[in-house]
């Protein structure tokens, strides 16, 4: 589990994930590139800018009494507050954004990645540095962030295919 949610243990599916929207894209992959650079902001300054130091919820791993019932991988606890998720979050956000973006060149790409983002959410519930509830919600929140961003993503894609169309007609 320590693997799961390790910062630098997805460096290769992010790198295997590149390439396969610049096989299937081409010179469009940018496009598509792009937004996952302001959806991470979006999703992880939201759960660990706004909403841990909003809330104050301790993780289990900093919960008095609870330390000595938890198991801790290579004594990581965490930060000192846990509600909501940020690797969650994170991950789905990511997860629905390109699931939704590519569904219609991509079929194949959710089967993949949704069960990764539950294995990365698992494994933080696994290390003792976050309640259930922690992960359910950043899971709920970064579902609704990736919807929002591909949404945007279609209607700004939409519009620039249509104005591309347009000025091919007047010319």
């Amino acid at each position: 589990m320590w693997f799961a949610s390790g910062e630098t243990s997805w460096i290769p599916l992010y790198v295997f994930l590149l390439f396969v929207l610049i096989s299937y894209y081409k010179k469009q992959s940018w496009s598509l590139i792009f937004p996952i650079i302001l959806l991470i902001i979006m999703s992880d300054q939201l759960a660990s800018g706004v909403i841990k130091p909003l809330t104050e919820r301790l993780r289990p791993s900093h919960q008095p009494g609870l330390e000595p019932l938890l198991h801790f991988v290579n004594s990581y606890q965490g930060g000192t507050y846990g509600f909501v998720s940020s690797h969650a979050c994170n991950f789905f956000a990511l997860v629905t954004y390109l699931s939704m973006a590519t569904a219609k060149r991509i079929l194949w790409l959710p089967y993949l990645l949704f069960p990764i983002a539950a294995l990365v959410t698992y494994s933080r519930v696994y290390l003792g540095v976050h309640y259930p509830s922690d992960v359910l919600v950043a899971a709920i929140l970064g579902i609704f962030i990736g919807w929002v961003i591909s949404k945007l993503y279609n209607r700004l894609n939409q519009a620039i295919q249509t104005k591309a169309s347009t000025n091919k007609i007047s010319a």
